[in-house]
């Protein structure tokens, strides 16, 4: 078993593939699905990043996404183990009805994030361990550089099927 910082750092990267995975299969980066996210993806493309990436930084600051719901769900799993996930899927649910998000992804993050959480805690991986995991992730994304993170997110976008 891992220590803790390396059990966080591989948590870190699970939760950025899940995450990053739903919300591209949901097509996020296609274009802004809910109030202003196409403002801030054309905030994000004036500075010298990518529209693409910008939709889906868009979506993730405006809705509760597939980043909002993993993160919920690592806390719920932290608190009541699979029932916790599934309680923090139907809060996020509810959260994208009151923004008026058409997508599901933040749901579906949610209850893949549950499921892939507590599945980790049979590995000797705490939930803890994913609950710092993904701040990290969501970080990288929104937190380090708008220009840098929509480029990588466009590139990933353009790699799908």
């Amino acid at each position: 078993m891992p220590g803790d910082i390396e059990s966080i750092l591989i948590a870190a990267i699970v939760s950025w593939v899940l995450f990053i995975t739903i919300d591209i299969l949901f097509g996020l980066p296609k274009h802004g699905g809910v109030s202003g996210a196409r403002e801030i993806a054309a905030a994000i493309e004036k500075g010298g990043g990518e529209i693409h990436g910008g939709y889906m930084m868009g979506n993730i600051v405006c809705s509760p996404d597939a980043s909002a719901g993993t993160l919920l769900a690592a806390c719920g799993v932290y608190i009541a183990g699979i029932p916790g996930g599934l309680a923090a899927a139907v809060l996020v649910y509810i959260g994208n009805r009151i923004c008026y998000d058409p997508g599901y992804a933040g749901t579906t993050g949610a209850l893949a994030a549950t499921f892939v959480i507590y599945g980790f805690t049979l590995l000797g991986f705490s939930a803890a361990h994913f609950i710092a995991g993904m701040v990290i992730a969501i970080l990288t994304i929104q937190g380090i550089s708008h220009l840098h993170a929509s480029r990588l997110i466009s590139h990933i976008w353009r790699w799908r099927l």
